[in-house]
Parts: structure tokens; C-alpha cells; sequence
């Protein structure tokens, strides 16, 4: 049997208990800690939310059918945790809970699947490192938690991504890494949570009805923005191998495109994006940030929700976040207004890494702003940050 752990904060939950619906909660950073005292909601539209309470062994129960039913959500609340937001079905299935993180550009990505298969592996590429359980630290990065017996999870936290370096992450089937036509993981339940400061940014979901034992996930540029990629394939690698496996993607120069997502609403996205305006400027910041990523999920390539789902997480205070999100809109800016959108955002972001103390990064982002275009603020900016290194 393996050892365990791979390091950038993934973690793996999931798996089915007994039908007696119960689900349970434990450390995404810990192994096997269960986490008490955690408040589960399952919220579904048009019925009255549900909710209870972890008891010592991480576990609640509820009624079977509205956690086996896929128009379920389940939200998971500790203080000092992120919160935690994912689709139904999830009877009996584990779900990890993250620390909040304080590096504005650190990462923790956690995986968790159901009973079968019982082995999965996260692994994460980046120039000079290849993390899985065999290769459990690497520059800035640590495998947190490992698991061989199912259900999960398994973490990897990144405490510091490097500015220009692409990261892949991806999900291996070592149970099945002799059968590269297995559907195991496609039916495995498997879930990948991705979280930025306090929040969880992104919730990848294995795709459905596909063979193949290798799920690549997704993908960090050099200039820090995440493009998705989710997409299943089949190889006969052992697990040291799995990083050839990712020599396309890890390539910026080969274009990716997100496979198996829903499909666009470009009318519902702006419908949202412009009730988070509102709820912006009526100081209901929460509300926004909701409103915003709601809109992201009907568009995932809608540029101005990304800038003010930016400017709304700066202003709550969620720096790592606030990140995050401008890096992705500057990806995203298209048309007129584009050179502005590029130029604010990195003026935002260099704002934030000076608030934090952090000259050499602040003074890169103020002056790609300057780049994008000409403004007496950045020039201000760039003298005030190069007077102080």
C-alpha cells in the first residue's frame, strides 16, 4: 500500500457511508480529522432550507431523498473554514473543509470522490516540481493529505504561486492506471474545490458518461489566471509518468479549451451582473460577490463580471480573492474598453500587494498598468513604490 500525501492543498471527499443519508465533514489539512460543529444547509429551489449540525465524528444526517436529489445544493459553514458550496447528489459522501489561507497568493486545491475507486491521485506540474504522493513537497507547495481507501480527501496547498510559471493540475485513477478505457472515474463522484484566501473560487466536477483515467482539470498561466480545461483521457502510466502525461497543456503556446461545461446564457449572466451593480452600490457586498459569481457560472468567459466581482472582494477586504478575479478579467478584456479594464485591474492589484507590504510585486503590476495605458496615477505609484523597495 502507498504512502501517502501530494502537496498543493487538494482535497477528495465523498463516499457513501450506508443509505442511512448520513454525511460527514473532515480537515481538508488533517488527516482523518473530523470536524464537529459544522453547520450543513441543503438548500433547494422552491422548498425551505434544511440544516443541522456536525456531532463529534463529522456527521449529520438528513432525509435521503433531498440529498440523492441533483437540484440539491449543500453549503458547509465553520468559522475559521471557508465555506464550502457543492451539488447534490451527496448522501453519505465526505467533504473536507478548508483553513481560510492568508498568502495573497497562496492556493489550496482539495479533491474528493465517492467509495470507488478507491485510489485517486492529485498532481501538480510546474516548472521544477512534480507533486503527487510519492513527491510530496516542492518549491512553495506541500501535499497536505493523501488517501488510498476512498472517499478522500486529498489536499494540496500551494502556499505561493511563482509570477510566471504555468501550473496543471490533475486527477489520476491509480486503481485503474493499467485500463486507459475505465469509466470508474467518471462515475467516482469526484469533486475538485479550489480556494483563494477565504474563498472557494472554483468547484470542478468529474465529467459524466466518459472513459478514460486521467481527469486534467485545469490549468494556471504564468500570469496567474486559471483556465479550465476538465477533460478526460486514457493512458498506462505509472504514477512518476503522470507529468509527461501533461506536457501539452502545461505548454501556454497550445490553447486550451474548457470541455463539458454548461451552456452559455449570456442574457442571464448580464441580468445577474447588473443586479450585483446594485447590490454594490447599496454597500450589500456579499449580495454582489454572490450576484457576480452567479453570473460567471451562466458565462464563464464574461470579463466585466470578473472586474466587479473584483473590485467587490477588495473592498470587503478579500485581497487573495480580489487577485484572483482581476487576473481573470485582465485575461478576459476584449474591445474598446480593453486597454482600460487592463490597466485598472493591474493598478488594483498593485495596490494590494503594497497595502501588504509586498514592493517588488506591486511595482510589476503599476507598471503593466502603465503599459495598457498612460495615467499620471501609475506614474505616482511607480515613483512612490521605487522610493521604497
Amino acid at each position: 500500500m502507498r504512502s501517502s500525501l501530494f502537496a498543493l492543498a487538494l482535497i477528495a471527499a465523498g463516499g457513501v457511508h450506508a443509505a442511512d443519508a448520513r454525511v460527514q465533514v473532515l480537515s481538508a489539512t488533517i488527516k482523518d480529522q473530523k470536524i464537529s460543529g459544522a453547520s450543513i444547509i441543503l438548500q433547494k429551489n422552491g422548498e425551505q432550507s434544511v440544516s443541522a449540525v456536525t456531532d463529534a465524528q463529522g456527521q449529520a444526517n438528513f432525509d435521503a431523498g433531498l440529498l440523492g436529489d441533483s437540484a440539491s445544493l449543500i453549503i458547509i459553514k465553520k468559522d475559521g473554514y471557508s465555506n464550502l458550496v457543492a451539488k447534490c447528489p451527496c448522501a453519505g459522501l465526505t467533504y473536507a473543509l478548508s483553513p481560510v489561507m492568508q498568502n495573497l497568493d497562496g492556493l489550496r486545491v482539495v479533491l474528493t470522490w465517492g467509495d470507488t475507486p478507491k485510489d485517486l491521485d492529485s498532481h501538480i506540474a510546474y516548472p521544477g516540481s512534480h507533486i503527487y504522493w510519492r513527491s510530496r513537497r516542492g518549491a512553495d507547495a506541500n501535499l497536505d493529505v493523501d488517501d488510498t481507501n476512498g472517499f478522500g480527501p486529498e489536499t494540496v496547498t500551494l502556499e505561493r504561486k511563482h509570477q510566471g510559471e504555468t501550473y496543471v493540475y490533475a486527477v489520476h485513477d491509480y486503481t485503474d492506471r493499467n485500463d486507459p478505457s475505465t469509466s470508474a472515474l467518471s462515475a467516482s463522484q469526484a469533486k475538485v474545490f479550489v480556494y483563494v484566501g477565504e474563498s472557494l473560487v472554483r468547484t470542478y466536477y468529474v465529467p459524466q458518461n466518459q472513459p478514460g483515467n486521467l481527469w486534467t482539470v485545469f490549468r494556471i498561466t504564468g500570469e496567474g489566471e486559471f483556465q479550465d480545461i476538465n477533460t478526460l483521457r486514457g493512458v498506462k502510466v505509472d504514477a512518476e509518468d503522470v507529468l509527461g502525461t501533461l506536457s501539452d497543456v502545461s505548454n501556454e503556446q497550445n490553447h486550451v479549451v474548457a470541455a463539458n461545461q454548461a451552456p452559455v446564457d449570456s442574457a442571464r449572466a448580464r441580468t445577474l451582473n447588473q443586479s450585483g451593480e446594485k447590490a454594490y452600490h447599496a454597500g450589500q457586498l456579499d449580495d454582489a460577490i454572490t450576484l457576480y459569481g452567479q453570473a460567471i457560472e451562466q458565462d464563464p468567459n464574461y470579463g466585466q463580471a470578473y472586474s466587479n466581482l473584483g473590485l467587490a472582494y477588495q473592498k470587503a477586504g478579500r485581497k487573495a480573492e480580489a487577485i484572483w478575479a482581476n487576473r481573470k478579467a485582465i485575461a478576459l478584456a476584449s474591445g474598446a474598453t480593453a486597454a482600460t479594464v487592463r490597466a485598472s485591474s493591474y493598478y488594483n492589484i498593485g495596490r494590494m500587494y503594497e497595502d501588504a507590504g509586498q514592493s517588488a510585486s506591486a511595482l510589476e503590476n503599476y507598471r503593466a498598468a502603465k503599459r495598457e495605458k498612460a495615467n499620471p496615477v501609475y506614474d505616482n505609484a511607480i515613483e512612490r513604490v521605487s522610493a521604497h523597495p
